[in-house]
């Protein structure tokens, strides 16, 4: 297993958005992304449900009304 830098996946990635998008369209394509603000670190300690089994009952909610006809 190789482990590749963060500048090279980056050139990777870039390479294969223009080969498969097209230059002009990968432009578009990044331009999608903006930098966030805040920060996320603290953020989600407040955001995010600290509490599993309160989490699981969630998943649980979701999984039975995607699957409920």
């Amino acid at each position: 297993m190789s482990t590749k830098t963060l500048h090279q996946i980056q050139q990777e990635g870039l390479s294969i958005l223009v080969e498969k998008l097209g230059p002009d369209d990968a432009i578009r394509f990044l331009n999608i992304y903006e930098p966030g603000s805040g920060d996320w670190t603290k953020d989600r300690k407040t955001i995010l449900e600290k509490d599993p089994d309160k989490i699981v009952k969630s998943i649980m909610a979701r999984r039975k009304k995607v699957s409920a006809p």
